[in-house]
């Protein structure tokens, strides 16, 4: 059923206020407190047959488009966002105008909004669906992503009744189920425009690992050597596992058990694999989830497993790959280094300047020294270099986008988007109406659904795991770009 447009009164004033039939009355209890100030725990809003409960079936009030609901209960402080938009001025409304939007939690969604969130990271991703078919027909996302896969349209089984509400789901489950349905989204060139017998997730996002199967009880049974495509690589966690590159290897090198044609019998091969081709955005998912045997369903893998927002990917692709990147890698590593000493040199420069006093009438009469503009993030003929040094298809990994889960159970807990700032403000970015951007800053944006705010780098490190709190669970690295 399609939202409705009501009127809420309270303490003699009237509001408008949107009420969606399909979301539990607690979503339209919070629509009013937005509004009202009328804390929910002590909101009482009276409907036919009483006051609207939290378990309340809808189809029983009946609501109607212009019906207005009488609001009891005493209005506390507004909400913080609220009272910020009234008091900002133009500059900071500004600002505040230029962040990313938030996606409103429908019951359990945070999953898709984190995902959503880190795949709207991807700007060629923006311009491909933007230059194929209209969509308009569709009722909306979350509706078709019900449709599509039955899965996500379970009801939670903990809570009885028709109002269970949806059931949590698996964010690495939907960002699989998401890139699958965008195989069918043409690619692009480098105008932007759709390119025929070419798809976008091929383009941009599929690599290809090489498998090599070596029987480790007879030599003389000759390796078998197999490819295929792939949307994402595993980062296995074992009692061991400190860090992502450690899970990530775990995954790549593995023993399996399987019937040997020579020995005709079951034997233990070791497989390895590697990467023949990197994709331009590279899927890392750090597997948290394991189904335990003991309890009968999945469980959390809570330990604390340090990733890297620059991951190299020399260890993971093959040698004849690894051969063409190396060169490139190293001096790439050294121009980094180098921007990096620059990048500090910016800080303390700004910082002298914005504590140096203004000058007098006296002082600019006087022939003194200009301050020294800062150093430019790029020396002279740096990007030249790099152009010669690093083939397009080989270059070293970003990360750009990632998404944590928090709380100890599988089938629950909360799931938030974490991106970049600098994909949002800076060159090709996500959004078009950004403001001039520092290209100092290295902060990111926490989607924590539809809240959004500014999360520092040096927290990152707060969601590696260890606990109940938010962990990396899938993370999304972009190829490095030149300019």
């Amino acid at each position: 059923m399609a939202p409705l447009a009501v009127h809420i009164k309270h303490a003699g004033k009237v509001f408008d206020v949107e009420l969606n039939p399909d979301l539990p009355p607690t979503a339209f209890k919070e629509a009013v407190y937005q509004v009202t100030g009328v804390p929910i725990d002590r909101m009482k809003v009276m409907v036919k047959g009483g006051v609207l409960k939290d378990d309340t079936d809808w189809k029983r009030v009946a609501p109607k488009a212009g019906q207005t609901f009488m609001v009891i209960g005493a209005a506390g402080e507004l909400p913080q966002t609220t009272r910020k938009a009234r008091n900002m001025n133009e500059s900071e409304m500004a600002q505040v105008l230029a962040m990313p939007v938030g996606l409103k939690n429908l019951g359990n969604t945070c999953y898709m909004n984190a995902t959503v969130q880190a795949m709207r990271a991807i700007p060629e991703l923006r311009i491909a669906l933007g230059t194929s078919s209209p969509l308009d027909y569709l009722p909306s996302f979350l509706h078709v992503l019900r449709q599509v896969v039955p899965q996500f349209a379970e009801l939670d089984r903990s809570k009885a009744g028709m109002l269970s509400g949806y059931a949590q789901q698996d964010a690495d489950e939907c960002w699989t189920q998401i890139t699958n349905a965008l195989k069918e989204v043409p690619g692009i060139d480098g105008s932007g425009a759709s390119v025929s017998g070419k798809k976008f997730v091929d383009q941009f996002m599929s690599g290809e690992m090489r498998r090599e199967l070596k029987c480790d009880e007879d030599e003389n049974e000759p390796p078998t050597v197999s490819t295929e495509r792939v949307l994402k690589i595993e980062c296995n966690i074992s009692n061991t596992t400190n860090y992502m590159h450690t899970g990530i290897m775990d995954a790549l090198n593995q023993k399996v058990e399987k019937n040997s044609p020579l020995l005709m019998r079951e034997a233990i091969y070791s497989q390895t694999s590697r990467m023949s081709r990197l994709p331009s955005y590279l899927t890392v998912h750090i597997v948290r989830f394991a189904w335990r045997r003991d309890i009968g369903k999945k469980a959390k893998i809570m330990r604390k497993v340090k990733f890297m927002t620059e991951f190299d990917a020399l260890d993971i692709v093959t040698p004849e790959l690894a051969q063409k990147l190396t060169p490139a890698s190293r001096r790439l590593k050294e121009i980094e280094k180098e921007r990096s000493e620059r990048r500090k040199v910016r800080k303390r420069t700004k910082v002298a300047q914005s504590a140096a006093p203004a000058p007098t009438a006296t002082q600019s009469d006087m022939n003194v020294d200009e301050p020294q503009a800062a150093p430019s993030a790029t020396a002279p003929g740096e990007l030249e270099e790099e152009e010669g040094l690093v083939d397009p298809s080989l270059k070293e990994d970003l990360g750009c986008t990632i998404v944590t889960h928090k709380g100890a159970q599988a089938d629950a807990g909360h799931y938030i988007g974490f991106v970049k700032k600098s994909v949002f403000h800076s060159g090709n970015s996500v959004n078009d109406s950004s403001p001039s951007f520092d290209e100092d800053d290295e902060d990111w944006y926490k989607f924590d659904d539809d809240k959004v705010s500014i999360f520092p780098k040096d927290k990152l490190g707060t969601i590696d795991g260890g606990g109940e709190d938010s962990s990396a669970y899938v993370l999304l690295y972009k190829s490095k770009t030149l300019a």
